[in-house]
């Protein structure tokens, strides 16, 4: 016989599920998936309006 298991291998009992704080969590992480998303869809635009295209190299003047 074995004896009682230690503390960390007991047996947990299930927690209770927290809906609401899930959803306000995933819908934060959500909004700030699509704010850098937006931004990175941004930054391009801005880097154009420079007129420096990718894979150009640099004009010598």
């Amino acid at each position: 016989m074995a004896g009682p298991l230690p503390h960390n291998q007991r047996g947990t009992m299930a927690r209770k599920p927290n809906y609401d704080f899930e959803r306000r969590e995933r819908e934060r992480l959500k909004k700030i998936k699509a704010a850098e998303k937006a931004e990175a869809k941004a930054k391009p635009a801005e880097d154009a309006d420079a007129g420096d295209t990718p894979g150009t190299p640099p004009s010598e003047d």
